[in-house]
């Protein structure tokens, strides 16, 4: 293991325990902009108001009004079954080890079906075991795309024949999708939730 990898992972797991960056911007210090993207954001099936990515993401309002509508497609309107998207967003939350996101979307994954022992193999950088073959074919493209930075072609032909292009192209954007909130929070050191019992996540020991 590499020291640098070492460096990498402490610091990304010492993220929340870190001082927030970048804290809720009281009501009345918001802009007329900053306003009108909390009160989109209301508006979405989330239903839970300005939390998470986009309390920092709400400094720059109109890239969250963006961005949050490619979430909204993603995560309630894509085709793919929810088991499977919970699966692929909570490997990118262990890949860039963000607590939050992985406080919100382990009890997701665990309510759409996915096996617990699947999920606590995942937050401790391990293959899990006992998957199933749509399960391991999503895992692993997720894992595949975010380790290599690309799918090998029988990791694509296995998706692909399975779900169709529009999925591919979903999965990927899910992926990429989680990849930039977590990356926002990690910046902003975001707060994990105290209330959640999912389980924390250290470095990967593979790092």
């Amino acid at each position: 293991m590499k020291l640098a990898e070492l460096t990498v992972g402490a610091v990304l797991a010492a993220t929340a325990c870190a001082q927030d960056r970048m804290p809720p911007i009281p009501a009345d210090k918001m802009t007329a902009a900053q306003k009108e993207a909390a009160k989109q954001l209301a508006s979405t099936p989330r239903g839970a108001g300005l939390n998470g990515p986009f309390v920092p993401l709400l400094r720059s309002p109109e890239f969250m009004n963006r961005l949050q509508r490619v979430g909204e497609y993603l995560r309630f309107q894509s085709p793919l079954d929810g088991k499977l998207r919970e699966l692929a967003i909570i490997v990118a939350a262990r890949h860039w080890t963000q607590q939050y996101e992985w406080d919100a979307h382990f009890p997701l994954a665990i309510k759409n079906g996915l096996k617990r022992e699947i999920g606590m193999a995942i937050a401790h950088g391990r293959h899990p075991d006992g998957m199933s073959d749509d399960e391991d074919a999503i895992y692993n493209f997720a894992t595949e795309l975010l380790q290599n930075r690309g799918v090998s072609d029988a990791t694509y032909a296995r998706v692909l024949s399975k779900f169709g292009e529009q999925s591919v192209i979903d999965v990927t954007g899910l992926v990429g999708y989680y990849s930039t909130l977590a990356m926002v929070m990690n910046v902003a050191r975001t707060p994990s939730n105290p209330a959640s019992d999912a389980p924390k996540l250290g470095a990967f020991p593979n790092r």
